[in-house]
């Protein structure tokens, strides 16, 4: 088993999903993270259902959403709005490598927590705060969760049917992008920290923003936009930028036809018999296909409708021309191409028994990642991490759990 981060500890004081995700990616990479939960309800997530997966007398249940993101985790049950529970916090805080937070902007700095009290406890510490909108700004004092975010980083003006087209209006993603993205973005400004350290044996705090995020995500819409001055808009499943590129119906479901370039387009017109079509100077680059979109895809959608999705991605798949269908969640598992990559994989529960998880994307050449831990139940760890992090006694340990410091 492969654990590149094993000399890694981490403190999760996150809940929902950025923080939780970018804690989960660092426990995959083989880190120590205990994530720190409030004693009684602890994440939000955790009950955040249905669905939710629950042993066999019902007795125990926790969300499919928790289970999605604390993979690889301790839970410590710690009540850091008391002065022993901060002293705890403390104490887990001069050990640890990197904390990662997503308390409102000072909400930490009210308990002696934020990243000015706890660097004078360890200044190498990575102290990682993940807001709605950063830790200055106009903004920066408002809640901000995935959804309002999207829109606010122009996300959703770009997602949707077109207007004029039925079912025209704004979408968001099917899934919390914003916050998985942060997420992401928090690990890898983690670990490059980490690196800095090395060399200067510093710390830092780290000011992560969905916002930035999603407006960095934008890519080239952003980019389109910085150069014509011209907002992007909703395009429905089409590109802004190549043509053919988008969703197409066949004799008996949708397609996606990618054609990158315009060698891809030569071979993709000759196997739809429209071989003019490559030659004609209105399509024959993928500038002049964008230019004339208009004229082109009710061309290529009344030739597709002649066969079906199944015979068309096996036409396409001969001459090297990207294709293939819009798979469900159902369909996307038993793909035999992701059940050969391992994407899902079973992990024991202390509560639970046997519970599915969706594996790390991450593969490194000839080694495994470990998958010791399947996501905690509420305070699981609390006794273990206490009694070997911050040195508290049996004793000491009785009375914090009679004074609800701890759970």
């Amino acid at each position: 088993m492969f654990r590149p981060l094993s000399h890694i500890r981490v403190l999760d004081m996150s809940r929902i999903l950025a923080g939780p995700w970018a804690a989960q990616t660092l426990a995959d990479l083989g880190a120590e993270v205990i994530k720190i939960e409030r004693p009684g309800p602890g994440d939000d997530t955790r009950s955040w259902g249905p669905p939710f997966v629950a042993n066999n007398t019902g007795s125990s249940k926790e969300s499919a959403y928790f289970m999605s993101a604390n993979r690889g985790k301790k839970s410590v049950a710690l009540d850091i709005s008391k002065p022993q529970g901060q002293k705890i916090l403390k104490s887990l805080v001069s050990k640890a490598d990197i904390l990662i937070e997503n308390y409102k902007v000072g909400g930490l700095s009210r308990y002696g927590l934020g990243y000015e009290d706890l660097k004078k406890v360890n200044p190498g510490l990575i102290y990682c705060s993940i807001t709605g909108f950063g830790q200055s700004g106009p903004l920066s004092n408002r809640a901000g969760y995935d959804f309002l975010v999207q829109a606010m980083g122009g996300l959703m003006s770009v997602t949707g049917e077109a207007d004029g087209k039925a079912g025209a209006g704004p979408q968001k993603i099917g899934v919390a992008l914003t916050d998985i993205l942060t997420g992401l973005y928090t690990g890898i400004a983690a670990l490059s920290a980490l690196s800095n350290r090395e060399k200067s044996s510093e710390g830092c705090h780290i000011d992560m923003a969905l916002l930035d995020v999603t407006a960095a995500c934008m890519a080239n819409q952003a980019m389109n936009f910085l150069v014509t001055g011209k907002s992007p808009v909703r395009m429905g499943n089409a590109h802004p930028n190549i043509v053919p590129y988008e969703a197409f119906a066949t004799a008996d479901q949708y397609v996606i036809i990618a054609v990158g370039n315009d060698a891809q387009f030569k071979r993709f017109a000759s196997v739809v018999d429209m071989t003019e079509l490559s030659e004609d100077p209105k399509f024959k680059t993928n500038s002049a296909r964008v230019e004339n979109r208009d004229e082109l895809i009710p061309l290529i959608q009344k030739s597709l409708k002649k066969r079906t999705a199944e015979e068309w991605i096996n036409a396409f798949e001969e001459v090297g021309v990207p294709c293939g269908p819009i798979n469900n969640m159902e369909q996307v598992f038993v793909n035999e191409q992701m059940q050969h990559r391992g994407v899902k994989i079973d992990m024991e529960h202390k509560t639970l028994g046997k519970i599915p998880q969706v594996a790390s994307p991450i593969k490194f050449a000839g080694k495994n990642l470990a998958y010791e831990r399947a996501p905690p139940a509420l305070g699981q760890d609390t006794k273990e991490v206490l009694f070997e992090i911050a040195d508290i006694s049996d004793a000491e340990m009785a009375d914090l759990f009679d004074k609800k410091i701890i759970a």
